[in-house]
């Protein structure tokens, strides 16, 4: 259980820091920023459908893994006292009536439209990345400075109430000889996503083309590697389109919420 006594003991000023910047206007993916702090992945909704996201995250916890949820009207988190959520990712997304309406470093605006806004911080696969490069497995998109691949599954979630979509997977290139070590760390992670949910064969979850992946970049897959899928956070965002939400706040895919809460924390 995390809690305000246990942050007292933590030194999180890599994670303060890269809020600070993102504050003050500087927009990049996160992967690989203030490594060995969890990454969440956010959601904003008014408070009328914050109950049917509840149940959809309750009912999907692989793809959508609830660290956080503030209570209506607020802009904190436990997660990281301190900080707002209006304003201390690098990149949000603004959602009308299913669709994407704007891209801004500052939700400040689109935020005061709603006096009742309820936030859900979702578990981040960024989470486990610093042990699998501890234990010598490169992340391409780390390595090569881009945004992670993300997919649009044919894959349905369960629906609740009136949220229903497809899951949204994460890609990494994994060696043919390392991929059972990255389903054993990241396993070890349940809360941000855990193991993965498919390795190889991208056609039989709907991806036709890993080089045209729907959210972030195309990384390289060198010879001898294998693309492994992760349910991914981005998950909620394939919903707000398919179930034609009035109004959502999202981070960018990719451009995460640095919490002050370790990794280790997470560890199973």
């Amino acid at each position: 259980m995390i809690s305000i006594d246990n942050l007292r003991h933590v030194n999180a000023e890599p994670a303060r820091i890269a809020r600070d910047r993102y504050r003050q206007g500087a927009i990049e993916p996160t992967a690989g920023i203030a490594p060995g702090f969890t990454q969440a992945n956010m959601i904003v909704l008014p408070r009328d459908w914050a109950f049917d996201f509840l149940l959809y995250a309750q009912r999907n916890p692989k793809a959508c893994p609830v660290l956080d949820v503030s209570d209506p009207g607020s802009h904190a988190t436990l997660l990281a006292p301190g900080a707002d959520l209006r304003k201390d990712l690098p990149l949000y997304r603004i959602w009308r009536d299913g669709k994407l309406a704007e891209e801004t470093a500052d939700a400040t605006a689109a935020w005061a439209e709603h006096p009742d806004l309820v936030s859900f911080l979702i578990g981040c696969s960024f989470t486990f990345e610093t042990p699998m490069v501890e234990a010598g497995i490169e992340i391409r998109h780390i390595t090569d400075k881009t945004n992670v691949p993300m997919y649009l599954t044919s894959t349905p979630c369960r629906p609740a109430g009136r949220l229903h979509g497809n899951m949204v997977v994460s890609m990494r290139p994994i060696p043919a000889s390392r991929v059972a070590d990255a389903a054993t760390i990241s396993g070890r992670f349940p809360a941000v996503h855990g193991s993965p949910v498919h390795v190889g064969a991208p056609s039989e979850i709907g991806i036709k083309d890993l080089a045209k992946p729907e959210f972030g970049d195309p990384v390289r897959i060198e010879p001898g590697e294998v693309p492994v899928f992760w349910a991914c956070g981005v998950t909620p965002q394939a919903a707000v389109m398919a179930s034609g939400v009035p109004f959502a706040i999202t981070h960018a895919p990719g451009h995460m919420f640095i919490t002050d809460i370790p990794d280790s924390a997470y560890h199973a």
